[in-house]
C-alpha cells in the first residue's frame, strides 16, 4: 500500500486516531469526508478536473457496480434498459446484473494474432445500441480481462454515442494510471463540454482502493457521477447498507492530504513494477509455446493467452479443472501448478455459437516478480500435459 495507507494503519490506536478508545462508529451513508476528498485529490493527480463532481464511499468497486445497475436499467426481471457491455468483459457486471434481475447486451472484441484486441466498429456499437436499446455503456478504459487500453480518442467516439442515443456511460477506473503505452492517462473525466457536448450529467465512474493501491482487503470504493440526482438516489439507496467500513475509510482517507507529486511518483513505481513483469512474461511465454497468442497489456495487469493456433479443440475451463485437480510441474526443487482464469465467462454468446473464450484465459500479475518468472515454463509444461492425455 502506499506509505500514508500504512502508516495509518499500524497506527490506529494512536493519539490521533479517531479510534483510539476502542471504538468504532457509523460514519454516514455517504462516508467519510476525508475519505470522499481522497478520491478527488487522486483524481487531480491524474489531471482530471473534479468541479461538480459528487463522490460517495462504497463496499468497493463492487457495491459500486450494483449501485449503478440499480439506478440505469430498467425493472427486475424485464429486458428493459439494459446495460451495454464490451467483451471480454469483466464478468461481475454481468453476474451481479443477473443477481438484481437486470439485463445485459453486448459487442465483442477480437483478439489479433498479433495479441492486440481490436474495438468492433463504432456502426456495430450503434447498430447493437439501435437494436437493443440499452440505457448506459460500460467502459474499462484500462480493461480487465484484456489489458486493452483505451485512449482519449476513444473515450471521445464512445461518449459521443452515449450522448446521441441519450445513454449513461459508466468508466470502470479501478486500473486508472497503470497504463504502459506513453500516453496520458485517459479517463471520462478528461472529456470537456466542448469536445462532446452534452456528455455533462451523464457520467458515472467506479473507483476502488484495490488495484493502483494494492489495498484488496481495504473494503473501499466510490461511485462518483456528475449528476447530483443520480448521486442522491444512490446514497439513498445505500442506506440500506448504513455505511461503508470506518477503519478502512480511515486508512484511505489518508491519501487526501498527499501532493500531486507524491501521487504521482506512486503511479510511476507502480507502473514500473508492472511492466517489468509484462515485459519479460509475454516474451517467454512465446519462446516457451511458439504460436501461442498473448495479449499484450498496454494497461492494467492482466494478459490474455489464446491456443486456437496450436489445438482444434479447446475447454479452457477443463484446463483450468486440471491444473487444479492434477497438473503439477517439478521446478526450482518443488512442485507447482498455475491458476489462471478461464475466459469464456467473460463472452455472452447464444447457444450453439462458438465461444472464442473456449480457447482464452487470463493470467494476472497478482504473485510476485519471482513467482511470475516461473509461469511461462509452469503454463507451457502443463498445457503440453493436458493435451496429451
Amino acid at each position: 500500500m502506499h506509505p500514508a495507507m500504512t502508516k495509518r494503519m499500524l497506527a490506529l490506536s494512536a493519539p490521533e486516531s479517531p479510534f483510539k478508545d476502542g471504538v468504532v462508529r457509523y460514519t454516514s451513508t455517504r462516508g467519510f469526508e476525508e475519505t470522499n476528498d481522497a478520491y478527488m485529490n487522486i483524481l487531480r493527480a491524474s489531471d482530471c478536473s473534479t468541479e461538480g463532481l459528487f463522490c460517495q464511499i462504497t463496499n468497493g468497486g463492487s457495491q459500486a457496480m450494483s449501485l449503478v445497475i440499480l439506478g440505469v436499467c430498467g425493472d427486475a426481471g424485464t429486458e428493459d434498459k439494459p446495460l451495454l457491455l464490451i467483451d471480454a468483459a469483466y464478468t461481475n457486471y454481468a453476474s451481479l446484473a443477473r443477481r438484481l434481475g437486470r439485463a445485459t447486451v453486448s459487442v465483442s472484441r477480437e483478439l489479433k494474432d498479433n495479441g492486440s484486441f481490436e474495438l468492433p466498429s463504432l456502426d456495430i456499437i450503434e447498430q447493437k445500441i439501435k437494436d437493443t436499446k440499452p440505457n448506459a455503456l460500460v467502459v474499462i478504459p484500462y480493461d480487465n480481462p484484456t489489458g486493452h487500453y483505451y485512449d482519449h480518442e476513444t473515450m471521445i467516439k464512445l461518449a459521443k454515442l452515449c450522448v446521441e442515443h441519450d445513454m449513461w456511460i459508466i468508466s470502470d477506473e479501478a486500473y486508472r494510471e497503470l497504463h504502459f503505452t506513453g500516453q496520458a492517462t485517459s479517463s471520462i473525466w478528461k472529456i470537456s463540454e466542448s469536445e462532446v457536448p452534452g456528455i455533462s450529467g451523464r457520467r458515472i465512474s467506479i473507483e476502488s482502493a484495490s488495484k493502483v493501491w494494492n489495498g484488496c482487503g481495504l473494503r473501499i470504493g466510490a461511485l462518483i457521477t456528475d449528476n447530483e440526482r443520480f448521486s442522491e438516489q444512490a446514497v439513498a439507496e445505500n442506506t440500506a447498507e448504513l455505511c461503508s467500513p470506518a477503519i478502512d475509510q480511515y486508512i484511505f482517507g489518508s491519501l487526501a492530504h498527499e501532493s500531486k507529486a507524491d501521487l504521482n511518483g506512486w503511479f510511476d513505481q507502480q507502473r514500473d513494477y508492472y511492466r517489468g513483469i509484462h515485459e519479460v512474461l509475454i516474451d517467454a511465454l512465446k519462446e516457451e509455446l511458439p504460436g501461442l497468442i498473448v495479449s499484450t497489456p498496454d494497461a492494467s495487469i492482466y494478459s490474455v493467452v489464446d491456443v486456437r493456433n496450436l489445438v482444434d479443440q479447446f475447454d479452457a475451463n477443463d484446463f483450468v479443472k486440471f491444473c487444479a485437480t492434477q497438473g503439477k510441474v517439478t521446478m526450482d526443487g518443488g512442485e507447482y501448478t498455475l491458476l489462471v482464469a478461464p475466459m469464456a465467462g467473460f463472452y455472452t454468446v447464444k447457444s450453439g455459437e462458438k465461444n472464442p473464450g473456449d480457447y482464452q484465459m487470463r493470467i494476472a500479475y497478482v504473485e510476485s516478480p519471482e513467482n511470475m518468472k516461473r509461469v511461462p515454463h509452469l503454463f507451457a509444461e502443463l498445457f503440453k500435459q493436458y493435451t496429451s492425455k
